[in-house]
């Protein structure tokens, strides 16, 4: 099984291929 560890928001997430990951909006401009 592999997986990745993201981080955004100040927070890490631990996911798998196929998970839906659910996070807060960032108010950020695109690029």
């Amino acid at each position: 099984m592999s997986f990745a560890v993201i981080q955004t928001g100040g927070k890490q997430y631990k996911v798998s291929a196929s998970e839906i990951l659910k996070i807060e909006r960032l108010n950020n401009e695109e690029g």
